[in-house]
């Protein structure tokens, strides 16, 4: 289909001057002046160009602002209730995933714990501390039902003549 050839069967396509198509011979909403199809042949007609372009430019924009839209406390309170609802949602969000992680980094460590046991102890490793913990335990029930206050009196001259000799000789 061509420019000038009629678009369909008993339906006609016109076009203006310019080259803008036409419904049924009525002519376009676009004014002429505005479409260019080539270049401008003098500096002049270029600034000509710029001014019937720049007219919608040079109304003050108050012309175009309507009345502010009054909004209501209620309206307003309202507003900012929903963000802090949605904030609130979005922070229980985030707090169930560091639970989640939480819990996930627990496993983990119980895991390594366990894992790192059975490499320094073998076997059943926590069986083994708990009875290396019941004989330190009993060792030092043992060790406080001791005389020691009547020991070290009896040996500390002793020990104190032992590093005067050995100080003694060298």
């Amino acid at each position: 289909m061509f420019k000038d050839e009629p678009a369909g069967v008993g339906a006609e396509q016109r076009h203006d001057d310019v080259g803008a198509r036409t419904a049924n011979g009525e002519e376009t909403s676009i004014n002429p002046e505005l479409i260019r199809r080539e270049g401008f042949a003098s500096e002049a007609e270029y600034e000509a160009y710029l001014a019937t372009l720049g007219q919608d430019a040079l109304t003050p924009a108050d012309a175009y602002m309507e009345e502010p839209f009054l909004v209501s406390e209620e309206h307003v309170l309202e507003s900012r209730l929903r963000e802090l609802r949605e904030e609130l949602e979005n922070l229980q969000a985030r707090l169930h995933v560091i639970r989640d992680q939480t819990a996930a980094v627990v496993t983990e460590n119980v895991r390594w714990a366990d894992a790192s046991a059975h490499a320094q102890l073998g076997n059943q490793p926590w069986l083994k501390l708990a009875g290396a913990m019941a004989a330190a335990f009993v060792i030092t029930r043992g060790i406080r039902r001791l005389p020691l206050g009547t020991v070290a009196t009896t040996a500390l001259p002793l020990v104190v003549a032992a590093m005067n000799r050995k100080f003694a000789r060298g």
